[in-house]
């Protein structure tokens, strides 16, 4: 038996076979509903989508079946989609002009940049559907890094500040939840003091305090473009696959900063974090069903091998019951269509 103190045993026993039969309660639909420990809804949904420059723009991501890049008008059309699917909210990445990356990632802080047009214009034909904002520096740096390089090493202190004015432009522009992705030391405080000090003491913050330095983020890099302009890896900044308790310090950081929700990234592979998240600190808890997740259940299905809608739901509900409040997954619209249709 493992030692495990994360483990949790029952403390009595309830009686043996014959008498005890545990299939008793599976045997009927309607029972297996009533028992249900965990449920997934629309509302433990995030649409994460991808938005480019253009009009009538519509791009497929080759590593990501079924996911598009959007032009900001079709962008609006899709998110009233995920709204009238019960989505509460949709987080935006963008794909942005490679002439405008520079090492300083100075595009990040101009208020007129991709994500807050897209913010705005989605804000204006869908005033009540949540906005969650990305805070790094990838999209638009282009050494393909979340923060400043020097020296072939991202700074921290001086990328910081960047996030901070990054933030500020996103809050303007009527995002909801400002969402550091970047796992720079100290950020959390310093955004929550850039936006109280600009105004903007209601915009939430979702910290991405629980980010590994993952193998699964691939498909993600070909769709906001980072991947190509990466020089190294992201192993200084992001977090050893290895470790569990240094997520937990993580997480206890960024809480005493301010942060209002916690995510995890990656997901199905870090479903233990997850759950010692939530078990210690008893926060709202996110987790990101990241691309590379996404991209093996399709080819998977692909392929024939798994059934799609019934894979999709599962590993949907698996976030749920390692404690997971909300989901942020490529196929929120699909399983919501899903679970609405029956």
């Amino acid at each position: 038996m493992s030692s495990d103190p994360g483990i949790s045993r029952p403390t009595a026993v309830f009686g043996s076979f014959p008498r005890v039969r545990m299939r008793r309660l599976r045997r009927d639909d309607w029972t297996r509903r009533l028992v249900a420990e965990n449920r997934l809804t629309a509302d433990d949904l995030i649409w994460p989508c991808f938005v480019v420059d253009g009009e009538q723009e519509r791009q497929e991501v080759a590593s990501m079946p079924g996911v598009e890049r959007l032009s900001i008008d079709l962008l609006v059309e899709a998110a009233g989609e995920a709204k009238e699917l019960g989505i509460p909210a949709v987080a935006l990445f963008p794909s942005v002009d490679p002439a405008l990356k520079h090492p300083d990632g100075r595009e990040a802080t101009n208020p007129e940049n991709l994500v807050c047009r897209a913010v705005r214009a989605i804000k204006e034909a869908h005033p009540d559907l949540g906005i969650v904002c990305d805070v790094a520096l990838d999209p638009f740096n282009s050494d393909g890094h979340d923060g400043i390089c020097r020296n072939n090493y991202v700074v921290n202190d001086e990328t910081v500040a960047v996030l901070v004015k990054q933030a500020i432009v996103q809050a303007q522009a009527g995002c909801d939840v400002i969402a550091p992705s970047d796992m720079m030391d100290g950020r959390i405080g310093a955004i929550r003091d850039g936006l109280d000090a600009a105004g903007f003491e209601d915009v939430r913050i979702c910290s991405y305090a629980a980010k590994y330095a993952s193998a699964f983020y691939g498909p993600f890099r070909d769709a906001v473009g980072s991947g190509g302009a990466l020089k190294g890896d992201k192993k200084t900044y992001q977090m050893d696959p290895a470790n569990s308790a240094e997520a937990l310090r993580e997480v206890a950081l960024d809480l005493q900063e301010g942060a209002d929700m916690i995510m995890v990234k990656p997901g199905m592979p870090y479903l233990d974090i997850i759950r010692r998240v939530k078990e210690t600190f008893a926060v709202p808890t996110l987790a990101y069903q990241v691309s590379g997740e996404y991209a093996m259940l399709k080819a998977a299905v692909h392929n024939g091998w798994l059934n799609n809608d019934a894979a999709v739901l599962e590993s949907l509900l698996a976030f749920r019951r390692a404690g997971a409040d909300a989901i942020l997954t490529y196929t929120a619209k699909e399983a919501a269509r899903l679970m609405r249709d029956g």
